[in-house]
């Protein structure tokens, strides 16, 4: 197959699960024999407007303006008017204006759609501008693809609750298991002493990292030696470094800035519990790179991620600061039940989060569309 796949950003130029997967998923499907064209959206002027890396090639084009956050790019629509040559176009995320786009190509020509829902929210706006959006602009997105993939069922569900008329397949996001694992070197980015609990991601409102420094806290006045490390940038940072200065919590909590893809795994394996506070999330990659890792995850109790995370972990209801640093206190006091779940983690992501099946199963359910 000729495949164009439409993405915000890629991985490594913007880290995060979902640029990740979008690189990883062009690679995979460029090393099976098809020709991937990733189009994308950048301010970095340093990089060339057409490369190829990894076996796909990287189609840049330049933002024309910013809307809460979302980049719009009139190069991106210019290059899709006359993209007759492809056999499929493959969208990643509703939530932003070159899927709406790719959406209005499939409306105006033949070539098949396929959309990947990686989180019905953004992690930027106010919930209820994407409620209004997915009644309207994002349901007519979606309906005019011919497949849209979600990651559970729980979210195929929620799609479907605004209305959404097409084919929905879930195929799962599953992530690399030969390299996250339990075994192997720890990270020198980690010296602790005491408890070790995780953050990773965004430094973003929708993402409450600030609710994850609270919860520490409360973990922190009966542990006076653990250590909270914050994994991932963004607008808040500065916010967040004045919160936990005014906490005094300076000699506990370190940020770590971006922290490479090859590292991760050597991340997880010096922590004893990930901290996911987010208002808004599909099934985060951080979740199932944990379980794998044998780290046990203490996460909002969305819809869509609860049914994973409690089968190795536990959930709190959002914004539920007090519930968040006892469910973490919990576990960084029960070794036996940290190994337990360690365990447990590494089942349910053997047996359903295989990276190589996403690849084959998005790959078969996109050919069958042609």
């Amino acid at each position: 197959m000729n495949i164009l796949r439409v993405a915000q950003n890629v991985y490594p130029e913007v880290p995060g699960g979902g640029t990740y997967h979008v690189h990883a998923m062009s690679r995979d499907q460029a090393a099976m024999g098809h020709d991937v064209t990733v189009l994308t959206v950048t301010d970095d002027n340093s990089k060339p407007r057409r490369d190829t890396r990894d076996g796909y090639t990287v189609v840049r084009r330049s933002p024309t303006i910013n809307v809460l956050g979302n980049e719009i790019a009139a190069g991106v629509a210019k290059f899709l008017a006359s993209a007759d040559n492809y056999d499929v176009v493959h969208a990643h995320s509703h939530l932003y204006f070159s899927t709406n786009l790719a959406a209005l190509k499939r409306r105006l020509g033949d070539t098949p759609l396929a959309i990947t829902n990686h989180g019905l929210y953004s992690q930027t706006a106010p919930e209820w501008i994407f409620d209004a959006y997915l009644k309207t602009v994002g349901k007519w997105t979606f309906d005019s693809a011919d497949v849209v993939f979600c990651y559970t069922d729980e979210d195929k569900e929620r799609v479907r609750d605004f209305g959404v008329q097409t084919d929905i397949e879930v195929v799962s996001n599953g992530i690399d298991q030969s390299r996250f694992t339990p075994d192997g070197p720890e990270s020198e980015l980690i010296d602790a002493d005491g408890p070790v609990v995780l953050f990773v991601g965004r430094l973003v409102e929708g993402k409450r990292p600030g609710d994850a420094i609270e919860a520490f806290k409360n973990v922190h006045e009966e542990y006076p030696n653990a250590e909270l490390y914050l994994c991932g940038d963004g607008p808040l940072r500065s916010k967040l470094e004045q919160q936990v200065d005014e906490r005094r919590l300076d000699e506990s909590i370190t940020f770590l800035g971006h922290v490479s893809y090859d590292e991760m795994p050597n991340v997880y394996r010096s922590t004893d519990v990930l901290v996911l506070p987010s208002r808004a999330e599909g099934l985060p990659r951080t979740v199932l790179e944990a379980f794998a890792s044998g780290t046990p995850v203490v996460a909002s109790d969305l819809e869509q991620v609860a049914p994973v995370v409690k089968r190795a972990g536990a959930t709190v209801p959002v914004g539920d600061v007090l519930g968040f640093g006892r469910e973490l206190r919990s576990l960084v006091s029960d070794r036996t039940k940290q190994e337990e779940y360690g365990r447990q983690g590494r089942h349910v992501v053997a047996k359903r989060f295989r990276w190589e099946d996403t690849v084959a199963e998005t790959t078969r359910e996109i050919k069958q569309r042609l």
